[in-house]
């Protein structure tokens, strides 16, 4: 028998059930196990199998059971609810932004960032820092804040990891169509797509958009998959962090450029720009062009007015994980944008340019990125200061706690990382108003009185869950790998809910140290196979196809996961995604990690395992350093006085080992008559209510939008006024300040006698005078300060971090033209040793920090 062709009969949904295709459109689904439930219930097992798709499970679905949940009472009843909420959440009466910045709330704000994790269902991230982005866009939804998403629509996606029988890991890209997943494309009047053109080096790339809803914010989704472009340039968007360095610069400049140009041609107005990580900086570029060109200002004008209003969030605790350039790559890319702008090459290189070592320049995008913006921020309070030191070359002579880069904790969403179960506690022992308490540690402290037994089943339940989960997925890997029948057989006993799990999951770079653990083997040895304390470490992640070395890491763990010695104590999971990882935070009872302190900028995997009442043992290094407390987890790993890296190794391996053995398995295994860890418990309780308030993306965005955005805003609005006119101003007066900054000489006056050094008792007054030879710069143009260290900080010289004071001197006299007496009167704070320095910082209304334009001029002891 021949067939004649095929027919694809795709199913309707019954008029009752009509708005599950509005549902499935919205990312809401993803925080809302209500409406996911909506999906499950007509089809468990295909629900599954699309991966929790709502889309194509609408197009896969079997048309009598929908047919059959639409005369379902039960099922109506529910989905009735589910759309009633929806529409209250989607038209609210009013949002907490709407109520503290009601001036704002039709300001846009643009959020580029290369990769957004907002489900598993739209795969267009690789781990940390896109998950983050989706977190922070749905507690923008939730807020109200009026933001929009901007990244690329990659059509391989990041790729799905399998590990063979040989232990190594095998990358596998997928192609995944936009009519399968929850995209609509962004269309013009007449209904065509809209198309945009990008100049990418020398021709020109077309893009189409995809519009992605996360509650009440739009993503925007750019790509470059079109027959207009060449096989080469569709490519672009085909593979997140895939391709060599030309195919990186050529994804930024698509991100960057093209996603200005995207917001312009849908007619949206943006008054402050979010880049998250360097990838999207060209963004500024493409804003810099077009004021350049349609409103007539120089450069440096541009400049002005564009980083007014930019904000910078730095995730890169290594000068290695920041994208940088050869300079032939960026004339290859950017000489035709400074030509077409009549910019000199080298005013656009230093804009940018890095010094190497070796005595090369690379163009460092990092760099680009701090120059072209006035808010930047690290991802925690430890990762701020690990900024400051790594970019303090970008501001010299600044000392390190000055450096303009502040911070913003990571957070994670609180419906998003929360499980079922545990909404249902927090529900009723909390009350339902626990997710808008975001911000309120009193409020939280409700969590001690979940009764400890009830806590304790529900944590079961999930670890229940957990096993199954990974059982299927170790399964599945079993049989594709052809291993015996005996090993299926064992895997069924394997798995125990009975022993304290572990789990580390996280992108295998090295500095992350997931083989920490093997690092003594016959002492893990010991600790694993005590039978009267049972133990199993779950591990999963992925390495990036080029790293070799975290590949081979995960080589080795897969390896010992199936020894003899390790086998059903160790077990790794291939193909960690957002749906393994709500399970795994979820499901285990301890989250380990481990990176070298201070690699770490936030993370955020423990943030979401204590939301669920799992203890996080980590090193003191990102988020943990500052929430840890003594009684909400476990800590190690923040000495600082080793000699080198196999020393720290050995010195963090050796407290792992100890306060695993010592104090976490005594604890965990030490029950009353009932079976229950009342003490383990406590530790469960101390953690979410210390975490869950803090640690959480709504505060992370309240943060952003009162130390970021609104006064970037107010900032952009400020120098756009009367046609750019103050942006005129500040680019002229900064000219000039720099090219008269040479002229400026300090001097101690000595008219009444000085010496420089001074016994005081405390509260006791130092007045010290200082001629300030300013030249042709005013006196209203700067501050002159004295700038006191304490020296009991161990600091070695002024630039260094330490406990510093700062105090004003007044000018008292001129003494000449361009010639001023200054005078401070000194109170040191507290008793000790400390030394003092004069300096001169330019001051101008439009700074948002003296210390911005990187001059400063020191007193130096031989012109004394």
């Amino acid at each position: 028998m021949h067939y004649l062709g095929n027919i694809k009969v795709i199913p309707e949904l019954p008029e009752e059930l009509s708005r599950l295709k509005e549902l499935a459109y919205n990312f809401y689904f993803s925080w809302s196990p209500e409406a996911r439930e909506l999906f499950r219930a007509i089809d468990a097992p295909l629900w599954t199998k699309v991966n929790h798709n709502p889309i194509k499970f609408l197009r896969e679905v079997q048309q009598k059971e929908l047919e059959r949940c639409a005369r379902d009472p039960e099922y109506l009843s529910n989905f009735k609810k589910v759309m009633v909420e929806f529409d209250q959440y989607m038209n609210p009466k009013t949002t907490w932004f709407e109520q503290n910045f009601p001036e704002y709330k039709d300001k846009t704000i643009a959020y580029f960032s290369a990769e957004i994790g907002v489900h598993e269902s739209l795969p267009v991230y690789a781990g940390g820092l896109g998950v983050l982005a989706g977190d922070h866009l749905k507690s923008a939804s939730d807020l109200g804040a009026p933001l929009v998403g901007v990244t690329l629509y990659y059509h391989q996606t990041y790729f799905t990891q399998q590990i063979d029988a040989h232990h190594n890991q095998i990358a596998l890209y997928i192609p995944y169509y936009p009519e399968d997943l929850p995209l609509l494309p962004v269309l013009k009047e007449d209904g065509s797509p809209l198309i945009i053109q990008v100049p990418v080096a020398d021709h020109t790339v077309h893009l189409r958009i995809w519009k992605a809803q996360v509650g009440r914010v739009p993503i925007f989704l750019l790509d470059a998959n079109l027959p207009e472009n060449s096989t080469e340039d569709r490519l672009i968007t085909s593979r997140l962090y895939g391709g060599d360095q030309e195919m990186r610069i050529s994804q930024e400049v698509v991100l960057g450029m093209g996603g200005v140009m995207a917001l312009k041609a849908m007619g949206i107005e943006a008054h402050a720009w979010h880049m998250n990580e360097g990838h999207s900086v060209f963004l500024a570029l493409e804003r810099i062009r077009d004021l350049m060109k349609t409103r007539g200002l120089t450069f440096p004008e541009a400049i002005e007015a564009v980083s007014a209003s930019t904000i910078f969030t730095t995730h890169t605790p290594v000068p290695a994980g920041n994208d940088a350039f050869p300079l032939h790559f960026v004339d290859k890319y950017f000489q035709k944008y400074w030509e077409s702008l009549g910019v000199r090459r080298y005013q656009f290189i230093e804009l940018g340019s890095q010094a190497q070592p070796e005595g090369y320049e690379i163009f460092n995008l990092t760099v680009l990125a701090l120059k072209l913006s006035k808010f930047r921020n690290g991802v925690s309070k430890l990762h701020g200061e690990v900024s400051r030191k790594m970019w303090q070359d970008v501001w010299p002579g600044i000392p390190e706690d000055e450096i303009p880069i502040s911070h913003i904790t990571n957070g994670v969403h609180l419906s998003t990382w929360t499980v079922f179960r545990m909404m249902q506690l927090f529900d009723k022992y909390l009350g339902k108003n626990w997710r808008e308490s975001y911000n309120n540690l009193d409020f939280w402290k409700a969590i001690h009185d979940i009764p400890d037994e009830v806590l304790w089943e529900t944590k079961q339940e999930l670890k229940l869950i957990l096993l199954q989960h990974i059982r299927e997925r170790i399964e599945a890997q079993y049989q594709r790998n052809k291993v015996g029948t005996h090993t299926l057989r064992r895997l069924k006993g394997m798995l125990n809910p009975n022993a304290l799990t572990i789990g580390f999951a996280r992108r295998f770079a090295t500095y992350k140290r997931a083989t920490l653990l093997f690092r003594n083997v016959d002492r893990l040895k010991r600790i694993l196979n005590n039978p009267a304390r049972p133990i199993q470490i779950i591990f999963a992640g992925k390495a990036h196809p080029k790293d070799v070395e975290g590949q081979a890491l995960i080589r080795k763990i897969s390896e010992y996961s199936m020894s003899e010695e390790f086998r059903g104590k160790i077990f790794f999971v291939e193909n960690y995604d957002m749906s393994l990882a709500r399970d795994l935070v979820a499901g285990v009872d301890i989250w380990l990690n481990n990176p070298r302190r201070p690699k770490e900028a936030s993370g955020t995997s423990g943030q979401k395992a204590a939301l669920n009442a799992t203890v996080n043992f980590s090193v003191l290094d990102g988020w943990w350093n500052e929430a840890y407390n003594g009684k909400n987890g476990f800590a190690f790993g923040d000495r600082e006085d080793y000699h080198n890296l196999e020393e720290l190794d050995d010195w963090d391996s050796e407290a792992l080992y100890d306060l695993l053995e010592l104090e976490i398995l005594p604890l965990f295994f030490k029950r009353d008559e009932n079976d229950i860890p009342r003490e383990w418990i406590k530790i469960m309780k101390n953690s979410i209510a210390s975490i869950a308030p803090v640690f959480n993306s709504h505060r992370m965005v309240v943060d952003y939008i009162k130390q970021m955005y609104i006064p970037a805003i107010q900032n952009g609005l400020e120098v756009a006024a009367e046609h750019f006119k103050k942006a005129k101003e500040f680019s002229s007066w900064r000219e000039q300040i720099e090219q008269r900054w040479s002229q400026i000489r300090l001097t101690v006056d000595t008219s009444d006698g000085f010496n420089s050094d001074v016994v005081l008792k405390y509260n006791q007054p130092f007045t010290l005078r200082t001629i300030a030879h300013l030249g042709a710069i005013s006196p209203d143009e700067v501050l002159v300060q004295v700038y006191l260290v304490n020296q009991s900080e161990k600091v070695k010289d002024v630039l260094q971090s330490g406990q510093f004071e700062l105090v004003e001197m007044k000018m008292i006299k001129t003494i000449e033209e361009g010639k001023y007496l200054y005078e401070a009167t000194i109170v040191p704070s507290n008793s000790g040793n400390y030394r003092y320095a004069v300096r001169v910082l330019p001051q101008h209304p439009l700074l948002s920090n003296p210390t911005e334009l990187g001059l400063v001029h020191w007193l130096e002891p031989e012109t004394q």
